[in-house]
C-alpha cells in the first residue's frame, strides 16, 4: 500500500509531498518515522544532488528555499538521521497528523488506508525572548 507524505506548515501550506510503500497497513508512529527517513537518505544517496529535502537536516548543511544544501556531496548516514528525527519528535521539533488527528507518542499504533492524510508538521522556534 502506498500512503501519500506531506509536509506543511502551521497555516496548511504543502511544502513537500511524496508517496511511501508500507507492507502493513498498522504501523507505529516511530516506524513511520523511520520510514519516511530512511526513504528521503535512501533516494538522497542515490542521486547525489546538491540539495537534500527530508524531514531533518543533515550535519555539513546549510538550511535554504530549496531543502538542505548540501556542503559536501557524500552519502547521508540514515542512522543518524533517524535518531535526529526520533529525537526531535519527542522534543516536540514537529508533529504529526493522521487524517487530522495528532500522533503523540513514539509507541502509538496508527492505522492508514489508502486514503489517509499524513501530515508532518514542522514547529519554527521562535527568535527573541
Amino acid at each position: 500500500m502506498n500512503i501519500l507524505i506531506s509536509d506543511e506548515l502551521l497555516n496548511g501550506t504543502i511544502t513537500n509531498q511524496f508517496e511511501i510503500e508500507l507492507s502493513e497497513n498498522t504501523i507505529t508512529a516511530q516506524e513511520l518515522i523511520e520510514l519516511r527517513v530512511n526513504s528521503e537518505v535512501e533516494s538522497y544517496n542515490k542521486k547525489q544532488t546538491m540539495y537534500y529535502k527530508g524531514l531533518v537536516d543533515p550535519t555539513d548543511a546549510e538550511k535554504t528555499l530549496n531543502g538542505f544544501k548540501m556542503k559536501n556531496q557524500q552519502n547521508i548516514d540514515a542512522e543518524k538521521q533517524v535518531y535526529i528525527a526520533l529525537n526531535a519528535f519527542q522534543k516536540n521539533g514537529f508533529f504529526i497528523l493522521v487524517d487530522d488527528k495528532q500522533i503523540e507518542e513514539l509507541e502509538q499504533r496508527i492505522v492508514l488506508h489508502e486514503t489517509s492524510k499524513v501530515s508532518f508538521v514542522k514547529l519554527t522556534p521562535l527568535v527573541g525572548g
